[in-house]
């Protein structure tokens, strides 16, 4: 027995053999962390992993890497493992409950907010459950192994020598956790998700590695000369003006998805029916050009712009100043409908970091209103009307909403057209699958103007004052290429200012019903200037006459000026003209509304 104990003893003192265990037990480290990785379809997810090399190699690098990191500096292999345990399940335990709770994965920049980190954490009630209570039981197995069957001492120099070897080793593989391409591509993984969703994708990834590619995202670089001192200065010159009791009107506004008015390019021939109600919306309201960042695609860029009155937008992944906060700051109920998933663009807790206080999607309200499948805008505006009038008939509080649109989504097929045809007039010079496109989107477009002459019209003839914001996200995808707009002679030449105003323009309506016009003494009726979506809401005050936050206040001058700053194309309209160089006084006033949205975002105000 005692040849035994010293023959275990020796082995268990081998300077090869300890951290050959060490590198096993971070291994297993390594593999629970991917076990907490995900919630959906969860054990055959975690087995989908197996089958990238690189979602597992760059999953298990890390404890890796720190296990023997810290064991060349303590010289403890139980230690090394213990700290790098602690470290790695913890914060995989942490996303595991915030998946649970929130559908939303742990990233880099969840670390640099604690305050909101324990907030959320005092909302939900911790759980242990078979997975977690087993994770713990072999770490705790594992460092009692590691205890006393890897104990080899090692001197100091030995030590130091493979430390500076593995960070020499270590410091070129960093940028494997910042290549593009290789998280993009090369761990794609997306057999067993749904790619448009950003937690999926995330998810679909493991957790180490993806969490550590969130750095470079959480870093939110200030912008060029950015001085915090002065932003604040200039923000702590104006302070929030009250809405006065008796203007308080209700606000709804709708985005719509890839909206906009074709007839004025004058390019085809299509149905008077197609923009016959809108027509006559514009007719009655204010209306002009919403300059956006974005084309075909990014809708919340638009959206948040819109929301916040920031040309630069931040990830929201906490509580972020925004008007939707200000209108509840002055009271107002605070909601809004989008009948597509909620964890489209993660607007499920995007939504609640912005101010709402109610917001209705797919799984929560639409879902049961059309058989679990995404509403259409007949289902849409009705149900933003009925949620309207009950909370008029439950409360006496100003109401402000916020809807988003799915109709109208592309791609639009191109075998068949849904609708029918006659939306687009047939000239015999388009083949049958761009006759189906432009029919599929265009009388998708008549259907939402139909349905808008509806939702109108309820208003219209409310005692009730409402102020009803409209406006496009993005043009719409016509074609691989933009084969439609090049076979329609759309100019989409960015280097013209026709060009630029077709590729990124959409079109805003701001309309008042009698009772509104009387309490804010308005007509609202004109045509607006060409401004971006972080001027909209700005817009809409200055025709209820209101002063609005000490933000909106701070950016009133530059919108005058300069209303659009193109984060796309770094170009401008400056004074309605398209530029690339502005005034110097102009240009000064782009650098301090940098500044002051920069500062306005990374100090949230309640």
């Amino acid at each position: 027995m005692n040849d035994w104990k010293r023959r275990l003893d020796k082995l268990s003192r081998d300077p090869l053999l300890t951290p050959a265990l060490l590198a096993l037990a971070a291994l297993g480290i390594g593999l629970l962390s991917l076990w907490f990785a995900v919630m959906d379809n969860h054990t055959a997810m975690f087995l989908s992993y197996f089958k990238n090399p690189y979602i597992i190699i760059l999953n298990l690098l890390p404890p890796l890497f720190l296990t023997l990191l810290l064991y060349f500096l303590t010289g403890r292999a139980w230690i090394s493992y213990g700290v790098t345990a602690a470290a790695v399940v913890g914060l995989s335990v942490v996303n595991y409950y915030k998946l649970t709770f929130r559908n939303d994965p742990v990233m880099f920049e969840d670390l640099l907010l604690i305050k909101e980190a324990g907030n959320m954490a005092g909302k939900y009630k911790l759980f242990l459950n078979r997975s977690i209570v087993t994770a713990l039981f072999l770490i705790l197995l594992g460092g009692v192994f590691l205890f006393f069957a890897a104990r080899a001492g090692t001197d100091c120099r030995p030590r130091l020598i493979c430390t500076l070897l593995l960070l020499m080793v270590a410091l070129p593989l960093r940028v494997l956790y910042t290549d593009l391409d290789l998280y993009i591509n090369k761990t794609a993984n997306v057999g067993l998700i749904n790619s448009w969703s950003a937690t999926q994708a995330y998810t679909s990834k493991g957790f180490l590695y993806p969490f550590l590619y969130s750095i470079q995202e959480a870093a939110d670089a200030p912008p060029g000369s950015y001085d915090a001192e002065r932003a604040a200065t200039i923000l702590s010159s104006y302070t929030d003006v009250d809405i006065p009791e008796n203007q308080k009107v209700d606000i709804i506004a709708i985005q719509l998805e890839a909206y906009n008015d074709f007839s004025r390019f004058g390019a085809l021939e299509l149905s008077p029916l197609v923009y016959e109600e809108f027509h006559k919306l514009e007719a009655e309201g204010y209306s002009g050009n919403l300059v956006t960042n974005i084309f075909a695609g990014g809708t919340v860029d638009t959206e948040r712009s819109f929301l916040t009155g920031y040309s630069r937008l931040g990830s929201f992944r906490s509580p972020t100043n925004s008007y939707v906060r200000y209108f509840k700051n002055q009271g107002y109920t605070t909601e809004g409908s989008h009948p597509c998933y909620a964890w489209f663009y993660n607007r499920t807790n995007i939504n609640e970091n912005l101010g709402f206080d109610n917001y209705y999607f797919l799984e929560n309200y639409y879902g049961a209103l059309n058989n679990n499948e995404i509403a259409g805008d007949k289902i849409l505006f009705p149900e933003i009307i009925r949620l309207y009038e009950e909370h008029k008939a439950s409360s006496d509080a100003p109401y402000f909403s916020f809807n988003v649109t799915y109709q109208g989504h592309g791609p639009y097929d191109t075998d068949y057209a849904w609708l029918g045809d006659g939306f687009v007039v047939d000239n015999g010079q388009y083949t049958q699958e761009e006759l189906n496109l432009m029919n599929n989107y265009f009388g998708s477009i008549q259907d939402t103007n139909d349905a808008l002459k509806n939702f109108f019209d309820s208003y219209r003839a409310s005692s009730d004052p409402v102020v009803i914001i409209m406006f496009g996200d993005h043009n719409p995808w016509m074609g691989d290429n933009n084969s439609i707009y090049n076979l329609l002679g759309i100019d989409l030449d960015l280097s013209t200012q026709t060009g630029f105003m077709n590729y990124y323009a959409t079109r805003y309506l701001i309309w008042a019903n009698d009772a509104a016009k009387e309490a804010l003494g308005n007509s609202f009726q004109g045509t607006g200037t060409d401004i971006g979506p972080y001027f909209l809401m700005d817009q809409v005050f200055r025709l209820c006459g209101w002063e609005g936050s000490a933000y909106m206040q701070a950016q009133d001058q530059l919108m005058d000026r300069v209303g659009v700053m193109s984060q796309s194309t770094y170009l401008y309209l400056e004074h309605g003209v398209l530029t690339d160089t502005l005034a110097p006084d102009n240009l000064e006033l782009v650098r301090q509304f940098n500044g002051v949205q920069y500062y306005s975002r990374k100090h949230f105000t309640g």
